[in-house]
């Protein structure tokens, strides 16, 4: 019985009306502060510098090292500790004016501008109106070094070849500098950033977007790089003992170790294993899935699902980390049946990591009132990888699960649009706008980019591109989406090597039926937690925008207390309680 979740739904119909939320916030209202780590809710914290020597200042205002965009309803207190960096204020401004050519006496404002899941920005000010903006990584981003020293290399290595990236003045990948943290110094680009018009945009402006975006994407993967895994600058590189890239044919850049995060996440800092450069697509192919293996080997113990609202469908046991062992083991018998016969598809390519309007900044020309993409942003964790092992739908732009928007037809309103009241017109509405953002964004890319559109539309590499990214991430006490993945490897074989090559893999029929019942158990869970997370209102990770902290937590609480009055007193009650998913939690073993 769904106790904790399924009458979790039926409790959230039980909230008094008064302090009940709408179903959905405005869609237009919605902010990634958490997901993007560039483009986040605007906090401003402002000190305005005085035109002398910066060490005669004050002590900064605690706003510019703490996080103040949002909150979370799950461990706030964890969540803001690994946000806050302090940082020398006076050197950080002083080193800025440096990279610039001026002076610390320049600078007139120094300005919090934006706070993402990974960095936090500032808006630098100075005489005659000139902006820059200074960023600095979260003490919890990682992998440390590589992640900025990668970022910055492949900012400048992308500006060189046309694409519209912000310059970089300057750089610091370690905190061993008088400022006593990393920082990137780099051009402010004017203009809007796509997410603060992006449910305004017409069906014009939003599919002339979606085509920039799209040659852009082309321009970027039609780049071939020797190796896989991230861009650096050689001399970085270098500094690093016993690290040696693959280099460009301008050798001043070079391809290192994959920064993906995944790669990285927690203890697997600590392990010894190969994060490239990748010689071979079927080395990109099992990296990843090998270094989970080691960790697992190293620090795995069993452990209950990290996702609370899924814990019940397991009947409230821990996993074992063998049987995910178990499954990574299957997918590297098969790995190297998986790389495309097409030679064309082991090419290594780059992609934006995170291509979302969040990331996009626009401006409308005054010659012909068009948009026109003048700067992607946050290159944090790109990595250089084979087609097939990148191709789909970026995130925000994708709408799958719809038959409208996997048939391609082109979307429109429905027909009694206007006799629906307003909450019906906001959801027509928002379902057309995602569909629109899809159709486009398909359309433009078998028209401008073939070599991606022949991935996105092969299943076979969307299957292969899926299979690869669940092998890779980290454990969290299941392994259920991976050996349910597996299971349809075994039933698309002869689809995914072309035939003739026997599957190293089987699963017992009894297992299948287990694994096919979890399936089922898990999808209501799923649909649950959706539930609940849309009309209590939060994001990722339980965040919440600070307007709305105080009733999220009073739903949350309220929803809590529904929901156990709801179940008899005894065992299921007592675990439905000490797993509550909007509760604190330890999350020291899932690192």
């Amino acid at each position: 019985m769904y106790y904790s979740l399924g009458r979790a739904r039926l409790a959230l119909n039980l909230l008094p009306v008064s302090i009940s939320p709408p179903l959905r916030r405005p869609l237009s209202s919605l902010r990634s502060a958490y997901l993007s780590s560039s483009t986040a809710n605007f906090t401003r914290t402002c000190r305005r510098l005085p035109r002398r020597a910066f060490s005669s200042v004050s002590d900064s205002p605690d706003g510019l090292f703490n996080y103040t965009s949002g909150h979370w309803l799950v461990n706030n207190d964890l969540r803001l500790a690994e946000r806050r960096r302090e940082f020398d204020v006076d050197e950080l401004c002083r080193l800025a004016a440096q990279s610039v050519g001026r002076s610390s006496q320049d600078i007139d404002t120094f300005v919090k501008l934006a706070e993402g899941g990974f960095n936090r920005s500032f808006l630098i000010t100075m005489r005659g109106g000139f902006e820059m903006v200074a960023r600095i990584p979260y003490p919890v981003t990682v992998p440390k070094f590589y992640a900025l020293a990668s970022e910055v290399a492949t900012m400048r290595f992308l500006r060189s070849s046309g694409l519209p990236v912000p310059e970089v003045y300057d750089y610091s990948p370690s905190p061993d500098n008088a400022a006593k943290t990393e920082y990137i110094f780099m051009e402010f680009i004017r203009g809007t950033n796509l997410t603060d018009v992006w449910m305004e945009l017409e069906e014009p402006d939003l599919a002339s977007v979606l085509r920039q975006m799209v040659q852009l994407e082309s321009r970027m993967m039609s780049i071939t790089f020797p190796a896989g895994g991230s861009l650096y600058y050689t001399k970085d590189l270098e500094k690093v003992a016993g690290r040696t890239g693959i280099p460009l044919n301008d050798e001043r850049f070079c391809v290192g170790p994959d920064a993906r995060l995944h790669m990285w996440y927690g203890r697997r800092s600590q392990l010894d294993v190969d994060r490239g450069p990748y010689e071979n697509a079927e080395a990109a192919l099992v990296a990843a899935a090998r270094k989970e293996m080691a960790y697992l080997e190293k620090f795995g113990r069993p452990l209950l699902p990290f996702q609370r609202e899924r814990r019940e469908s397991y009947e409230y046991k821990e996993q074992s980390p063998s049987d995910h062992i178990k499954n990574l083991e299957r997918y590297l018998l098969i790995a190297s049946s998986l790389v495309p016969k097409d030679p064309a598809l082991h090419h290594f390519r780059i992609r934006h990591p995170d291509l979302q309007p969040s990331n996009v900044i626009v401006l409308r020309s005054s010659d012909t009132n068009q948009l026109k993409i003048v700067g992607l942003l946050d290159w944090q964790h790109a990595s250089i990888l084979p087609p097939f092992l990148f191709a789909g739908i970026p995130g925000r732009l994708q709408n799958y699960d719809d038959p409208i928007s996997q048939a391609l037809t082109p979307p429109s309103l429905p027909a009694n649009f206007d006799e629906l009241d307003e909450s019906e017109k906001s959801l027509a509405m928002g379902l057309y706008h995602r569909r629109l953002v899809h159709f486009h964004y398909v359309k433009n890319t078998e028209e401008y980019n073939k070599l991606h559109y022949d991935a996105l539309s092969d299943l076979v590499s969307m299957f292969i591109c899926r299979l690869f990214d669940r092998a890779g991430s980290p454990w969290e006490g299941e392994t259920h989406a991976l050996k349910t993945t597996l299971i349809e490897a075994t039933e698309l074989w002869g689809r995914l090597t072309g035939g003739g090559v026997p599957c190293p893999v089987a699963f017992e029929p009894e297992d299948l039926r287990e694994t096919k019942e979890l399936s089922a158990r898990l999808q209501v869970a799923d649909e649950n937690f959706e539930g609940c997370r849309g009309m209590v209102g939060f994001e990722g990770e339980t965040w919440v925008c600070n307007e709305d902290h105080e009733m999220a937590k009073d739903l949350a609480e309220l929803l809590k207390l529904r929901v156990l009055t709801l179940i008899p007193k005894g065992e299921i009650r007592d675990k439905s309680a000490a797993n509550w998913f909007l509760d604190d939690m330890d999350e020291e073993d899932y690192m």
